[in-house]
């Protein structure tokens, strides 16, 4: 175990090396000079406008900034952003829970019932259940975001009235964030009326995140049940005169879930993906909304490592996959 873990952390050198290039290089295409959208309106002269480039670094030549960046990274040094003078990884941590809450709720929705729906699909390939679920999951897998999350605001928000359209919280609580999580800070507060607050401003956002990882997972476990369900263990329990329940719980489902625990780790990337969009749909308070943010104001530290650190937490999680995967297959260890 000790060498699959060694195998998985050599590999992920290269590949943190090759995100640091991809997020240095994208900043650097974005048009627009960060120099001048500090200056705003006010404009700036010729002199002024040298000196705050050399104090940022951006007279040197690309190659020379890029290693700068790389060293300061060695050092854990993210930078500070250009817009507010904070560091970066500060504002990264205060911003992270909120989308963290938000994407551990989208995933735990795409889960429940992405699971369930495909064992149903499979147990029942060819009905109508299984042509509408899959139908469904087709349609959402291929649903924009951006467009999903308007038609529900206006649908749930606009005509029932049963949501909020945008934030965490209402306006009307107020309380000291001990965990940065909303839903457990508003329990800790103690306030009346503030969790319901909380879980209905999150549940239309998380529900528009899940939709397509809940696609995918669904889909997943269908096809896996299937394999798994022309076994011949499964057979043979089927023979033995097993309950229905027990074959698919038991024997079928337990061998099935090992690809499909794969995919919902690989989702963890859709979700971040999403959540740019989502976050800003939903005004959520999150880094994907903080990272759009940032484009626009041409903030160079801020996008480069906001990618580098969402790109981090990816490569974790997937390692943590990967060695969950090790754990429940001891095969995959020496392969």
């Amino acid at each position: 175990m000790f060498r699959f873990l060694l195998g998985k952390l050599l590999y992920l050198v290269p590949t943190f090396l090759g995100i640091t290039i991809i997020a240095f290089s994208f900043v650097r295409v974005l048009p627009g000079d960060p120099v001048l959208l500090m200056a705003g309106e006010r404009g700036i002269t010729p002199e002024r406008h040298a000196e705050l480039s050399a104090q940022l670094g951006f007279d040197k030549p690309v190659w020379a900034q890029y290693f700068d960046f790389l060293g300061r990274l060695m050092q854990g040094d993210f930078g500070n952003s250009i817009v507010t003078k904070k560091p970066v990884l500060a504002e990264f941590l205060t911003l992270f829970p909120a989308t963290v809450e938000l994407g551990l709720v989208a995933i735990l929705i795409a889960t429940l019932v992405g699971v369930p729906v495909g064992v149903l699909a499979a147990i029942k390939r060819g009905s109508w259940f299984d042509q509408i679920s899959m139908t469904g999951a087709l349609v959402g897998f291929s649903m924009p975001i951006f467009w999903w999350g308007l038609l529900l605001i206006i649908f749930f928000s606009g005509i029932l009235q049963w949501t909020p359209v945008s934030g965490r919280i209402s306006l009307l609580y107020f309380f000291p964030q001990v965990t940065g999580f909303m839903l457990i800070d508003s329990l800790l507060s103690g306030q009346k009326g503030a969790f319901l607050s909380a879980a209905q401003h999150l549940i239309l956002p998380a529900v528009v995140l899940a939709t397509i990882p809940l696609a995918v997972i669904a889909r997943q476990t269908r096809s896996a049940m299937l394999e798994v369900m022309g076994e011949d263990y499964v057979r043979t329990a089927k023979a033995k005169g097993m309950p229905t329940r027990r074959v698919v719980g038991v024997h079928a489902l337990r061998n099935a879930m090992i690809p499909v625990i794969t995919t919902i780790g690989l989702q963890i990337g859709v979700l971040m993906a999403g959540a740019i969009l989502t976050e800003t749909i939903f005004s959520w308070p999150g880094i994907g909304k903080w990272m759009i943010d940032s484009i626009s104001r041409r903030d160079y530290p801020v996008v480069q490592s906001g990618l580098l650190l969402i790109a981090a937490l990816v490569m974790v999680v997937n390692l943590l996959v990967d060695l969950t995967y090790g754990l429940i297959n001891p095969r995959i260890r020496h392969k």
